[in-house]
């Protein structure tokens, strides 16, 4: 078991904290603060526990330089609302300098601050040794609290454990409980819902829960593919020509081992990659060849929600259509709110999945929101994360 906030006696100690705020911008504001409010309960525990508290994160690709577009200052400013107090914004296109490391110093218990984008320097994401000892010298323990990057080797991430000892924040705690559950013991029936693009993105994701799951659900653009690989024409549908082998292994491996694997049994079509183009639901054996599948159809949707009913734990990771387009958001919504209603544990799997919750009002309503798109990705399919191995074991 990993060692948490909660493991440590704060008093005279300062916390360096790494979060993931890399929230979205416009003309400096921040439009989306989700990633901020989910830090928030660590964050105010510190603080409580009387605890210095050093923030660190990235925002963007400035690619190792200075680019005042990815400053974290609105985040200063945002984060100090939240708290209801001053955040000592520590602005250095250094990141970490001598100045720096005195103004931590001289931090008081319970109070914040936050350094420039760790990103602003190239050796972040080189995990040079280096920059990481620098980064240590901010504080005693280092609060491991980013998982969106925790699948990175970076300074901030994995190379100041190095230095000094590192615990998970809350949110880190939650990830790994729920997340790990699923993987581990999960309460059954035991169901995934697998969406998006491109089947050899998602192909170690299925192939790990094939093992684990009893019901596999299929939709988003891959579902295509798995049409194809089954003989059927998709029109001008997204084919992801790699992976058709892949989703004829993936059919023949669930058979082998009992789940039960359901793919669309009709498609909302449509003339064009646009919301305004003209559409229709066609049975996945009669596509029109010069039209494109755009979202799950109405008998999908009931054979899709009537099925989740059963089950005890959901995965979810990836939209069942274009939700972004109103014409096109049925099949998501339908699934998201069947979801919300459930008596089961309902995990997200960040990414789309988490935006198409949120866009449809039903957030509150799941059991788990993970905040790492790649990063829950990659702990699904098995793989030990960086920032999470760097962490102390008690």
């Amino acid at each position: 078991m990993k060692k948490t906030v909660k493991d440590i006696n704060w008093t005279g100690k300062t916390a360096v904290v790494r979060c993931d705020f890399n929230v979205p911008l416009k003309d400096g504001v921040i439009v989306d603060d989700t990633r901020i409010t989910a830090a928030l309960p660590t964050i105010k525990y510190l603080i409580e526990q009387g605890a210095r508290v050093v923030i660190m994160s990235h925002l963007g690709r400035p690619k190792g330089k200075p680019v005042p577009e990815m400053s974290l200052k609105p985040v200063s400013a945002k984060l100090g609302n939240y708290l209801g107090i001053d955040i000592n914004f520590a602005q250095s296109d250094n990141v970490i300098d001598e100045a720096v490391i005195q103004s931590a110093k001289a931090l008081k218990p319970g109070d914040v601050m936050l350094i420039e984008n760790v990103r602003y320097r190239s050796e972040e994401e080189k995990n040079d040794p280096e920059f990481a000892k620098n980064l240590s010298k901010l504080g005693d323990i280092f609060v491991q609290e980013a998982f969106g990057t925790a699948h990175r080797a970076h300074a901030s991430t994995t190379g100041i454990a190095d230095y000094i000892p590192a615990v998970s924040g809350f949110l880190i705690d939650k990830e790994l409980r729920f997340l790990g559950n699923a993987l581990e013991s999960p309460k059954r029936p035991f169901a995934a819902i697998m969406g998006g693009a491109k089947v050899s993105d998602k192909i170690p994701v299925i192939t790990n829960l094939l093992d684990r799951v009893n019901i596999l659900i299929i939709g988003g653009g891959m579902l295509f593919t798995f049409l194809k690989a089954q003989g059927f024409s998709i029109g001008k549908s997204l084919l992801d020509e790699e992976g058709v082998n892949l989703a004829t292994d993936i059919l023949k491996k669930a058979e082998e081992k009992g789940v039960r694997l359901l793919l669309p049994v009709d498609v909302v079509c449509a003339d064009e990659f646009s919301n305004d183009s003209a559409f229709a639901t066609y049975d996945i054996d009669s596509i029109p060849d010069d039209k494109m599948g755009l979202d799950i159809g109405n008998k999908t949707v009931k054979l899709f929600t009537e099925t989740l009913k059963t089950a005890k734990t959901i995965v979810w990771n990836g939209p069942m259509g274009v939700f972004e387009m109103s014409n096109f958001a049925n099949g998501t919504k339908a699934i998201a709110n069947c979801l919300a209603d459930l008596d089961a544990v309902t995990i997200i799997g960040g990414g789309d999945s988490a935006a198409a919750v949120k866009q449809f009002g039903v957030s509150e309503k799941m059991t788990h929101i993970s905040t790492g798109g790649g990063a829950s990705l990659e702990f699904l399919e098995g793989k030990v994360l960086p920032g999470i191995a760097v962490i102390d074991t008690l």
